[in-house]
């Protein structure tokens, strides 16, 4: 589980120094806060799409599943949906952690500085495919989605209390 945390640090890290080096499409101009939260948003669909997936994913099951049509709140959840759900919850977590710390970046950065944001859902929609894929596997299948999908939200918080500081 160490190394799989630890190559979704490493990875994550050198994604976004090379990424943002090298990004290769000229952004903005951003004529103020707002039009760079509008630009956040934008780039956030991808992460909000990951929430519409795992939701889909699991209505689709409860509804063909007489033992969990009746919702998780009036039965308890059959072995088909309970990996599902799981995803879901994570993803829910997730993705409101990484859209907070998106907005909260945007709201600070400025010019080419932009190129962060895109990086950042890039990182989220790489670290939730490898997080659904291994879950099933175990802890240590899914430590490399989980820190490719977490880590990144976490920098962002720290860099946007810097930014706050430092701006």
């Amino acid at each position: 589980m160490a190394r799989g945390a630890g190559f979704a640090a490493v990875f994550s890290a050198v994604f976004l120094a090379v990424g943002y080096l090298w990004f290769p499409f000229e952004l903005g101009p951003f004529e103020g806060p707002a039009a760079r939260l509008v630009f956040a948003l934008k780039a956030d669909i991808f992460v909000f799409l990951w929430l519409v997936a795992a939701v889909g994913r699991v209505a689709n099951i409860r509804f063909f599943s007489p033992e969990d049509i009746q919702g998780g709140g009036l039965t308890k959840p059959s072995k088909v949906v309970k990996v599902p759900l799981s995803l879901l919850q994570n993803t829910q977590e997730q993705a409101l952690l990484a859209v907070g710390a998106h907005l909260a970046l945007a709201s600070l950065l400025e010019g080419r500085e932009m190129a962060v944001i895109p990086l950042l859902v890039a990182l989220f929609c790489i670290g939730r495919a490898a997080f659904w894929f291994g879950y099933v596997s175990g802890a240590s299948s899914r430590a490399f989605g989980f820190g490719t999908t977490f880590y990144p939200t976490v920098v962002a918080y720290v860099l946007a209390v810097i930014l706050i500081f430092v701006r």
